[in-house]
């Protein structure tokens, strides 16, 4: 009996050492990194950018996979339930992370019981626009004209429950007024229909409104960021405009199943880190109006939970359902 148990806890020690080394040697084949948006989006584009680097920080290939359906729930569920060894990972996102628990009767995966926040990636504001021939130049503008004709006024969004439509809504309950959602299947077929007047407002991400804005196909109304934009200086934020509360920033990371090691989260944390410190992308993520991420994945993890909190009072009081 002496004998096997002294061989037991030589084979527990050995497995342990087995184990760390392993750790150690994290990434020893390529990653899988899934987008749960199509091909050519924002996440899609962002994820390639910083991939491309990581590829070179960890040694290993870092391959971009596209999982796009249901709101980003198929492809965000896909890492959630991906074997917790760090050669899956993925692109966390605004609405899978922080809205359609909220949003969907039934959702394959726990977005905080399920996952790991790795690390943030950027964050950016969306900004109110209308089309150039609008009438309304102004947030009161908007304000006093849903108020005399309740349930007249109409904003479009690429979809239920993403930034564009919940950013309305936010704007709808602060100011108390009524307007009609006109859902579309992407963003671009929505900003198609504003551009030709069909609708009559539009919340629309940064990076994609302001081409519109400068080549004056589109009138920036305010924008939902804390402070203003050094690329719109002349854009008031709705806290300027008397709606303090339509603070609205979407936002980006990456994370990984539940369970995955912490030795493993924190190599790529690390390293995504390191790169958001290079120059050339720091440019190119605040040349879209959008800031630098960054941090620990504790403070990820804080920035889902409080979101989280945010927007499912957001989506119960404008009983927003997607199915």
């Amino acid at each position: 009996m002496k004998i096997s148990s002294t061989l037991l806890s030589l084979v527990v020690v050995f497995l342990g050492i087995k184990t760390s080394l392993a750790e150690n040697a994290y990434p020893s084949k390529p990653i899988n990194f899934i987008v749960p948006y199509g091909a050519g989006g924002g996440a899609d584009s962002r994820s390639r950018q910083i991939c491309n680097l990581l590829s070179v920080e960890l040694g290993q290939p870092v391959i971009v996979e596209n999982k796009a359906g249901a709101g980003g729930n198929i492809g965000t569920d896909f890492i959630a339930k991906a074997n917790p060894d760090g050669y899956t990972i993925g692109m966390g996102n605004f609405a899978p992370l922080a809205v359609n628990k909220a949003l969907f009767k039934v959702l394959r995966f726990d977005p905080i019981n399920d996952l790991t926040p790795i690390v943030l990636i950027d964050k950016g504001p969306l900004i109110l626009t209308v089309n150039p021939n609008s009438p309304y130049k102004s947030v009161h503008d908007i304000v006093n004209a849903a108020k005399s004709k309740p349930g007249v006024l109409t904003f479009a969004s690429g979809g239920i429950g993403g930034t564009h439509q919940l950013s309305a809504e936010l704007f709808k309950q602060s100011a108390g007024i009524d307007m009609i959602h006109v859902p579309y299947k992407s963003g671009a077929a929505a900003v198609t229909d504003l551009l030709s007047g069909n609708v009559d407002l539009m919340f629309e991400q940064m990076y994609s409104a302001k081409p519109n804005i400068d080549a004056n196909k589109l009138r920036a109304i305010a924008i939902t960021s804390k402070n203003r934009s050094p690329l719109l200086p002349n854009v008031p934020t709705f806290a300027e405009s008397g709606f303090p509360k339509v603070e609205v920033l979407n936002w980006q990371g990456f994370i990984a199943p539940k369970g995955t090691p912490k030795e493993i989260v924190m190599k790529i944390n690390l390293a995504v880190n390191k790169i958001l410190k290079e120059q050339s992308v720091r440019d190119l993520i605040q040349s879209q109006s959008n800031e630098v991420g960054g941090g620990t994945p504790e403070d990820f993890a804080n920035l889902i939970k409080t979101e989280s909190i945010k927007w499912t009072e957001v989506v119960r009081q404008g009983n927003i359902k997607a199915d």
